[in-house]
């Protein structure tokens, strides 16, 4: 598998998310899409990768600041479970956030969204209270971990 940074504006990126926002859909009922701006993908110290596989676009995913200290993940997507694409992903962006300066990562999903908890959960993320726009969201589940 290689992973490439390339603009949230690409073909494939937008291939990719728009599948994403489709099972999020399906899986909650939204498509998480008022939760991005893509150009706060474009910023400094931001990152939005994807993965590929024989050429073929796999999976996204990438971080945004927060704060100085902390990343938020975004648009964290496999095309097929069960291959390794999300965990690896995910380990490309955190040493990706520590490297750019980064102490922590949150995110936030849906509590619906059982599979991504307990991927979240299995990969070292623990439970913190909303933040943000999430604060007052009860179908929301925030998560943090510290980059070490």
């Amino acid at each position: 598998m290689k992973i490439i940074e390339v603009s949230p504006f690409s073909k494939d990126a937008k291939m990719l998310m728009e599948e994403l926002s489709q099972s999020l859909v399906s899986i909650t009922g939204s498509s998480g899409q008022s939760s991005i701006q893509l150009e706060n993908l474009t910023k400094p110290n931001a990152k939005f990768v994807i993965a590929y596989k024989k050429g073929m676009p796999v999976g996204c995913g990438a971080f945004r600041p927060l704060t100085p200290q902390i990343a938020e993940m975004k648009r964290m997507y496999a095309k097929y479970p069960g291959q390794q694409i999300g965990k690896t992903l995910l380990q490309h962006l955190e040493v990706s956030a520590k490297n750019a300066g980064y102490q922590k990562i949150w995110l936030e999903t849906r509590l619906k969204n059982r599979n991504a908890v307990a991927f979240y959960q299995k990969n070292g993320y623990s439970k913190i209270a909303n933040y943000g726009k999430y604060e007052h969201m009860p179908e929301a589940i925030c998560f943090e971990k510290a980059l070490d």
